[in-house]
């Protein structure tokens, strides 16, 4: 007889299709294929060395996550992210972030500050080699973690389906060289706001931070169309 825990997969293998998805994300995300650009399957098997059915499979997934569209007679191009979708996003990452910020400052033990500080070092990391793909994906875990100790699991979840589009933003914006405050630096004052259990200053500088981001975006995007 098999116990349930000698079922357990303790290390499941990355398929092909998960590697190939993620890099495919991750060109998207950091602008190596640009808004607009159409997708041939058949270099894409080339590039990635996977087989259609593969690549296809890669399309499907994109598209659910709004990084790619198709488009009649044109088949799959990725997604152009103008400022309505944008406008969207930050205002649902506004109601949704203040309040996570707010409610881990209040709850964050010493172990839950020292990961997030730990994290934030990861982003900080991630900008000195200015590799976006690496800060973007820090950043990521920075607010997981946030999310978490606040107990806000099902605003995580709704955070979670617009990760590849916030992902996408987060790369536009985060080295912006026309910013006022540098985006690591308003990251910086939300940890030192929960590391105090500050949790009102911890919820303005979500608010702070998101609400300059969003300026920038627009500037940004704006340019692009």
């Amino acid at each position: 007889m098999v116990d349930n825990h000698s079922l357990k997969i303790e290390n499941a293998p990355v398929t092909l299709r998960e590697l190939a998805l993620n890099k495919v994300r991750q060109a998207i995300i950091a602008g190596y294929f640009k808004a607009g650009d159409r997708l041939v399957e058949r270099q894409l098997t080339e590039q990635l060395g996977v087989s259609r059915s593969v690549v296809r499979e890669v399309i499907r997934y994109l598209e659910a996550e709004g990084l790619i569209e198709i488009l009649p007679k044109k088949g799959p191009i990725v997604a152009v992210l103008t400022w309505e979708i944008a406008e969207q996003i930050y205002n649902i990452r506004l109601l949704l972030e203040q309040e996570a910020a707010h409610d881990c400052a209040q709850r964050a033990t010493e172990a839950d500050k020292t990961l997030l500080r730990q994290q934030l070092q990861h982003i900080a990391q991630a900008s000195r080699e200015h590799d976006d793909i690496k800060r973007v994906e820090a950043s990521q875990a920075f607010y997981e973690t946030l999310f978490s100790v606040a107990k806000h699991t099902i605003a995580w979840e709704i955070v979670q389906r617009m990760n590849s589009r916030i992902s996408r933003l987060r790369a536009l914006t985060l080295a912006w060289p026309e910013r006022e405050v540098a985006g690591f630096e308003r990251m910086s004052r939300i940890c030192q706001a929960i590391e105090e259990n500050d949790a009102p200053r911890a919820r303005q500088a979500v608010f702070e931070h998101l609400t300059e981001a969003a300026s920038l975006a627009k500037q940004i995007l704006s340019q692009q169309e």
